[in-house]
């Protein structure tokens, strides 16, 4: 009896990858775009530390201002006064206090916004260049 099945195995590979086309693999050009990758990414870091940095001390100089304005309301509130001129002066206070709050908090959503979109142009950037090189390495060489 004869074996009526051929053998799965039995092709020829070459005939099956004649129609396949493949540009060889630029390794070098690989590693180059993932070398720029990181420095991009670094740089956004550093774009990023940079902007919490400016954001820290610009709250640091706020919390110190604030200190000193409650500091003037202490020594106010320590000399004699009559009960009109008390409440006058808290009024005031509250009122500068809560016009500071709402121009403290634009300045530190500016400065954390700013910071933010540092980083994220420089990678924009970067994902632009990279998308770039994909295309040019998929298009067919001349």
């Amino acid at each position: 009896m004869a074996n009526a099945r051929s053998n799965p195995f039995d092709f020829d590979v070459t005939k099956m990858f004649s129609e396949f086309r493949f540009h060889p693999f630029d390794v070098e050009a690989a590693w180059a775009a993932q070398r720029r990758n990181i420095e991009a990414l670094s740089q956004a870091n550093q774009a990023a530390v940079a902007g919490v940095q400016a954001l820290a001390k610009h709250q640091i100089e706020l919390t110190r201002a604030t200190f000193e304005g409650f500091s003037v309301l202490m020594r106010d509130l320590a000399q004699p006064a009559s009960t009109e001129d008390r409440i006058a002066k808290n009024t005031e206070y509250v009122k500068q206090c809560l016009e500071n709050g709402v121009k403290h908090g634009g300045e530190i959503a500016t400065i954390a916004a700013k910071a933010g979109s540092e980083a994220a142009e420089i990678l924009h950037k970067r994902t632009n260049e990279g998308l770039d090189e994909l295309r040019a390495l998929a298009s067919p060489k001349k």
